[in-house]
């Protein structure tokens, strides 16, 4: 494993999307001074960590200001994709703490990146992954998945009659 890409507090934290909905490329962003990292992450990974964030700020003191300037930094190629986010507040600093571990086969080590976000820009980006998770393609009413504008053959259906958006 390479050593541990700690961040420290972030200037800058946010996530953004590539590409057209259905194909979408979701990625978390941060900057340090001059360091910027982009992380590949998973729709899911972006909603579930958007919904926590969400969760933990309605029991601390509401965020002051937040950041509005929130698309992504050229050159956003992701670093690598991630496999796990663990998420803690340290109460001490009042921050939020991120831990992202690189996607990588069962027996591989991967690249690991720590960083801590204000209140503020935890607020900010749970808002935004929220309109961006939710901007993509309706979810199936019967099987939750993924409705195309032509529909799809939905497993709870048996492949017969396709709902359709």
């Amino acid at each position: 494993m390479s050593p541990a890409l700690d961040l420290g507090d972030l200037d800058r934290f946010t996530v953004g999307t590539e590409g057209p909905v259905g194909e979408r490329v979701f990625l978390l962003q941060c900057r340090s001074g001059l360091t910027v990292v982009t992380l590949k992450a998973e729709k899911q990974q972006v909603s579930v960590l958007a919904e926590y964030l969400g969760r933990l700020l309605t029991d601390l003191d509401r965020p002051e200001d937040l950041p509005i300037d929130l698309e992504l930094e050229e050159p956003a190629d992701p670093h690598w994709v991630i496999g796990t986010l663990g998420v803690s507040y340290d109460e001490a600093l009042d921050r939020i703490v991120l831990v992202a571990e690189e996607l990588v086969a069962e027996d591989e080590e991967g690249d690991m990146a720590r960083f801590t976000i204000t209140r503020s820009q935890a607020a900010a980006f749970a808002i935004r992954a929220t309109t961006l998770v939710e901007a993509g393609r309706p979810p199936c009413p019967l099987c939750g998945g993924p409705l195309d504008p032509s529909g799809h053959e939905c497993p709870r259906t048996n492949g017969h009659r396709p709902p359709a958006t």
